[in-house]
């Protein structure tokens, strides 16, 4: 089976190449050299803030279950490290629209260093702070640094068109690159150099430190709305509003919630679906594999961003449909593939397990498409005072769903839990059709609002 590991990755790794080479001029926007500067700065910190994420994420599970830990123990941890998001990852996250997206970015770094740094412990408790903490910086993550690019981004005078360029780089970058170096590296550490399983997160602190630094030196401060000096409770209330008053923004919380729920749930079944009789599979080269699969999105989402005549909201109708189908596979290998390609304990991954794998590398292309298609639509829906506040508001439902799946993982068998996963894409689908709908009606009525008052004020006229 080693060969299909190879075969996989050449694959995939020569249609990126492909894909970047093919890029026309088109595709690359007339940029100044001071946005060029300013890009760049943003992809160096990002690119370490997702290497030092990245480190961590094949040896969760794996560094859990070296210490001793059953699969209800560690779908707790788990719940522990969602549910903190949920809880004081949305407090913290929404107080850098107040506080300012710098800071928040610094505490993301200052926290996920003391993630790591409880990996070195087996006691349960530590390890249960550990994800406390990962759950406080996974929110600052997902929402201060990109509140912080998109406002840093208009204070400078910058067009709105480039920021799909930093978007999909970050994500070519941060979500696909450095994941797969991450992955081998992460494997190089544990595997070659027998440093043990929390050797990648010593790794991943020292990136992070290294980014920190980066951020406290060159990053200017931004907060939300200046003009109103609101306490917290105000925040949520005013994004809730906000949130209730506009269906697109609520349309795209439930889809990212949707979506986002099926890929974290991905996150904690991929081992134990590849390997169901224990057998030995190659944990860093398969994820550097999946993060391959997910560059090679991320740069077909470049490709569809550049093109002014396909919209973001219509193409993601069909990446949810194909990412539905991908998390099915489990499902149908497990009642239609011969019991006799199971494989047994000790052994490499299974006939099904490579079907699966196949499946599973598609769903990770679908990820990367997602990432910068979805940045673009908050940045064009979501209102700069309180998108800090917004984007954590999201995540509570994202979070919740996650616990919901982890407090029931040794009740469900997993091909259950693929299909639930399955069947929530394809309602994200169905919104997102919605959301097209909304956004087309909206554009029409905004393209006519000039021609009415125009013929308004001719009938003023002529009376």
């Amino acid at each position: 089976m080693e060969l299909f590991f190879y075969l996989v990755f050449g694959s995939l790794a020569a249609v990126v190449v492909i894909f970047e080479v093919s890029k026309s001029n088109k595709d690359r926007a007339n940029t100044s050299q001071a946005f060029n500067s300013f890009k760049n700065n943003y992809l160096v910190v990002y690119s370490l803030m997702m290497a030092g994420d990245w480190l961590q994420g094949p040896y969760v599970y794996f560094l859990y279950s070296q210490y001793g830990y059953g699969k209800g123990e560690i779908g707790q941890l788990f719940i522990a490290g969602f549910g903190s998001s949920m809880l004081f990852g949305t407090i913290v996250g929404s107080l850098a629209d107040k506080q300012g997206r710098k800071r928040a970015c610094v505490t993301y770094c200052i926290t996920y260093i003391l993630s790591c740094i409880t990996k070195h412990s087996p006691q349960y408790k530590v390890l249960l702070l550990g994800r406390i903490l990962g759950g406080i910086a996974t929110s600052l993550l997902f929402s201060a640094f990109e509140s912080w690019l998109v406002a840093e981004h208009f204070k400078r005078g910058f067009d709105q068109q480039w920021l799909s360029l930093t978007f999909s780089k970050a994500i070519f970058l941060g979500n696909g690159l450095l994941a797969i170096v991450s992955g081998l590296f992460g494997n190089f550490l544990v595997d070659a150099m027998n440093l043990g399983p929390v050797a990648p997160f010593d790794a991943a602190a020292c990136f992070l430190a290294v980014g920190m630094a980066i951020i406290l030196s060159s990053w200017s401060e931004n907060f939300g709305d200046p003009s109103e000096n609101k306490d917290l409770l105000q925040q949520f209330k005013g994004a809730a509003k906000t949130i209730a008053s506009d269906e697109k923004i609520a349309l795209l919380g439930a889809i990212q919630s949707l979506f986002e729920g099926s890929m974290y749930t991905f996150v904690f079944l991929w081992t134990p679906a590849l390997s169901p009789n224990d057998e030995e599979i190659p944990h860093g080269f398969i994820f550097a594999t999946f993060m391959l699969s997910s560059m090679l999105g991320s740069s077909i989402a470049s490709h569809l961003m550049a093109n002014a005549s396909i919209r973001v909201e219509k193409y993601m109708q069909l990446v949810f449909v194909i990412s539905a189908g991908a998390l099915l596979l489990p499902v149908l290998t497990y009642y239609f593939v011969s019991p006799l390609a199971a494989g047994e304990g000790g052994g490499g991954i299974s006939i099904a397990g490579c079907i699966q794998l196949l499946g599973f590398c598609t769903f990770e292309g679908c990820v990367g498409i997602f990432w910068p298609s979805i940045m673009k639509m908050r940045s064009q829906y979501i209102p700069e005072e309180a998108r800090s506040t917004i984007m954590n508001f999201f995540r509570i439902p994202l979070n919740l769903f996650v616990c919901i799946i982890l407090y029931n993982v040794n009740a469900f068998p997993i091909m259950i839990m693929f299909g639930m996963c399955s069947l929530f894409l394809l309602v994200a689908s169905l919104l997102q059709r919605r959301l097209l709908v909304i956004a087309e009606k909206t554009k029409t009525e905004e393209d006519w609002t000039p021609l009415k008052e125009k013929v308004t004020e001719m009938e003023a006229l002529t009376v």
